[in-house]
């Protein structure tokens, strides 16, 4: 039987934090060969950003984590993303907030798409799980 299943996820915050979130959940899914869209909206376009993804802020009192994420060899979030990217997760920038920013297709990284709001609900409309961060 073939699996459809769909994946869609809402980046709107942009700290390591949810980072780490959204990265973790769209790899598993995609491994498990669910289909995954990812909307980057506002801080969560600092995820795509060419340089953003690499120096996404952890919490304010949280920053005791860096020496865990370390010692555990989690995955930094410029190589999740690039495993998203490999495994075929689509990634959309929504273009409202990318024009709010004055950001432009050029100032991210390769490969993603960019998107109106609508776009994305195309994918997401027929999603067996949805989730933001």
């Amino acid at each position: 039987m073939e699996n459809n299943t769909r994946v869609a996820i809402i980046a709107s915050n942009g700290s390591m934090f949810d980072a780490y979130k959204v990265f973790n959940l769209a790899t598993a899914a995609a491994a498990s060969d669910k289909e995954v869209g990812i909307f980057f909206t506002f801080e969560g376009l600092n995820m795509i950003h060419k340089e953003g993804h690499k120096n996404l802020p952890l919490p304010e009192g949280k920053e005791h984590f860096q020496e865990g994420f370390d010692k555990a060899n989690v995955p930094s979030i410029s190589e999740l993303l690039g495993m998203a990217q490999e495994m075929g997760v689509k990634m959309i920038g929504c273009q409202m907030t990318m024009d709010v920013m004055n950001l432009e297709k050029y100032d991210f990284i390769d490969g993603i798409e960019v998107g109106g709001a609508a776009s994305f609900i195309e994918f997401a409309k027929d999603a067996d799980m949805s989730l933001t961060f």
